[in-house]
């Protein structure tokens, strides 16, 4: 076991992560005693496990990633002692990367690249992957606002792209998760209270601008924000992939124009995927087209997870570092300054 234990210790930079602090451990291997040598080990092993699965960054550091990670409830501590009993402890240490195909191609990026700049890009997306959890579900959708990009996943693999238009960089869009449960067609608009005080409560007439007691509204119809059908995923940020009126802002490269919401080019065609079925392409024009207010439900809620990858790959199958449009990377500085390893307890943090 102190074999193995060392060695991915040692290997704990090919994942973009530090060495952990062995110090204790040899200091208990010189001493003999074995008791001291099996708590070392133990801790030294808990903490290079903790860093493979939840990431090296302090809390601090993870500022704005407001994706739920249902890992920290994974007791470590017990994982760690069956692979022990059984032999398995390079399983066990393997076992805790990311899971997702984009992080296993970060990985060999970081081990090609030779510029240092792209090669801290890329570790902060490694450790990024961490702050994941290691299962997204069966089928998920996933939101890249650094490539302007969304993506549906169904059993592992990428089942569609779709381009979309994401916040400005004053306005960016948050890093959340929530659940797809329908879709509404031919929207009404609530018009969020920081757009209405932008505009000072003033709204064009003749575009179905609608007041009303708690603020203003926008009817369905051509000139509608939303256009013809809004993915329904609440959220506490009032966030939401949407159809737009203005098509013409997705031939830009840089496509950070919204309030935070995500614009979809072709969302019909995303909204018939997301239905898988339950409404085929026809009936969804239908719909539309009736110019009445619809939401139809999903079978079965859909996981939705908005984030900020500025290195990886896309969706023709090329790796790419991207601009850093909100500057998160930028503030992301000593990211990988280990923390104190705690040897009690499950593992959980």
């Amino acid at each position: 076991m102190l074999e193995r234990l060392v060695h991915w210790a040692i290997a704990a930079p090919d994942d973009a992560l530090p060495v952990p602090d062995l110090h204790d451990l040899q200091s208990a291997m010189a001493s003999g005693d074995q008791h001291a040598i099996d708590v070392a080990a133990n801790c030294a092993a808990l903490g290079l496990a903790r860093m493979q699965l939840l990431g090296a960054a302090p809390p601090a550091q993870r500022a704005g990633w407001r994706i739920t990670d249902s890992d920290t409830a994974i007791d470590l501590e017990a994982r760690l002692q069956q692979a022990l009993a059984a032999g398995s402890i390079d399983t066990f240490f393997a076992s805790l990367r990311p899971t997702h195909p984009d992080y296993a191609a970060l990985r060999v990026a970081y081990a090609a690249e030779k510029d240092p700049v792209r090669r801290k890009t890329i570790a902060l997306n490694m450790e990024r992957w961490r702050w994941m959890p290691q299962s997204l579900g069966q089928s998920y959708v996933l939101v890249n606002t650094a490539s302007f990009e969304t993506s549906l996943w169904r059993g592992g693999e990428r089942a569609g792209t779709w381009q979309v238009i994401v916040g400005k960089p004053s306005t960016p869009s948050p890093v959340f998760s929530a659940r797809i449960t329908g879709v509404t067609f031919n929207p009404w608009w609530d018009i969020p209270a920081s757009i209405v005080r932008e505009r000072h409560g003033r709204f064009p007439t003749g575009q179905g601008y609608v007041k009303t007691a708690g603020g203003f509204r926008q009817k369905p119809g051509p000139l509608n924000a939303l256009g013809q059908v809004k993915v329904v995923m609440p959220n506490p940020y009032h966030v939401y992939m949407h159809d737009t009126p203005s098509k013409s802002l997705f031939a830009q490269d840089v496509r950070a124009f919204s309030h935070g919401c995500i614009r979809v080019n072709d969302p019909l065609n995303l909204v018939t995927a997301l239905l898988d079925g339950t409404q085929n392409r026809a009936q969804i024009d239908a719909l539309v087209a009736t110019g009445r207010t619809t939401t139809v439900n999903l079978t079965r809620p859909l996981p939705v997870y908005v984030t900020y990858f500025t290195a990886g790959v896309l969706s023709d199958g090329s790796f790419a570092i991207l601009p850093d449009i909100y500057g998160r990377d930028a503030r992301l500085d000593a990211l990988f300054t280990p923390g104190t390893t705690e040897c009690s307890g499950s593992g959980r943090r």
